[in-house]
């Protein structure tokens, strides 16, 4: 069962789950509908971790390759192919349902839209261009979406802010782990920026990034999402990470520069789902 369970990458998931509380709290403005909130979650997670087994099985040639990933238990045949996707198509099918019947259409969509955007095209165009990144970042920006729509049932400015945020955060965080990582993706001759465009460019990015992100995570309090003491703990965290960034440029040693990046990154966007979560307006 363990084999099956590490098939789902819980970290992929939990991580996703933590930025959909965060969307279902601000939308909840106080109000929290606990039933609604176990459907969500539960079915939500279901979904994204059946993409990341459907992931799993397109990855496996490639993950054959490189160091961190060459004993998954299919590169090693622990698990077949076969059961794998029939794995997947069980969560997945679990979690659409408990999404249909106890969400609501919005949420249901774009669950579904995260799910193809995942599957069908980061998953497949990772291997042809440095741009899979950013679709990557579209699917992994859906999950606070969709627990702010299973409340709100509507898009509107709290959910695009979500959007930007997520986004905006997920491109120097990928590009941190393309950097240290940077051999591993090269012996799988996936185009990830580094490898592709070098560091240089890639610190670029991810600072432009940055600058961007931090810039999207204020917005929340002049909409009216969140209050100050959001903002107390965002900004700094934010300009803290920016700062960081443009150290890069003086980094004798890129990885560990990285590495840095992209621990710090995980500091951030959890404390920024806690913040939302217990200081919406």
């Amino acid at each position: 069962m363990r084999t099956y369970y590490l098939l789902t990458k819980p970290g992929i998931i939990m991580g996703n789950l933590i930025t959909t509380i965060a969307g279902f709290a601000l939308a909840s403005k106080g109000s929290f509908d606990l039933w609604l909130f176990l459907s969500m979650f539960i079915g939500l997670g279901l979904v994204i971790g059946s993409a990341c087994v459907f992931n799993n099985y397109i990855d496996r040639a490639a993950d054959a390759k490189m160091d961190r990933t060459k004993n998954r238990a299919l590169v090693t045949g622990v698990i077949s192919t076969f059961r794998a996707i029939l794995f997947a198509s069980v969560l997945g099918i679990a979690g659409i349902t408990m999404l249909v019947f106890f969400t609501n259409a919005l949420a249901v969509t774009l669950s579904l839209i995260g799910f193809f955007i995942y599957v069908a095209l980061y998953s497949l165009w990772k291997y042809r261009t440095t741009l899979a990144t950013l679709v990557g970042s579209i699917a992994g920006a859906l999950p606070p979406v969709i627990g702010y729509c299973a409340v709100s049932n509507q898009l509107d400015a709290g959910a695009y802010i979500l959007f930007a945020i997520l986004v905006l955060w997920q491109m120097p965080h990928f590009y941190a782990i393309a950097m240290y990582r940077a051999d591993d993706y090269a012996a799988a001759s996936i185009p990830i920026l580094p490898v592709e465009k070098g560091a240089y460019i890639t610190k670029v990015q991810m600072l432009l990034y940055v600058i961007a992100f931090v810039c999207s995570t204020v917005l929340l309090v002049p909409f009216g999402y969140t209050g100050y003491l959001y903002l107390a703990v965002a900004l700094p965290l934010g300009l803290a990470w920016l700062y960081l960034s443009i150290k890069g440029f003086r980094a004798t040693n890129d990885q560990i520069w990285a590495k840095k990046m992209f621990r710090l990154s995980l500091v951030v966007v959890m404390a920024l789902s806690i913040m939302i979560s217990v200081d919406t307006v």
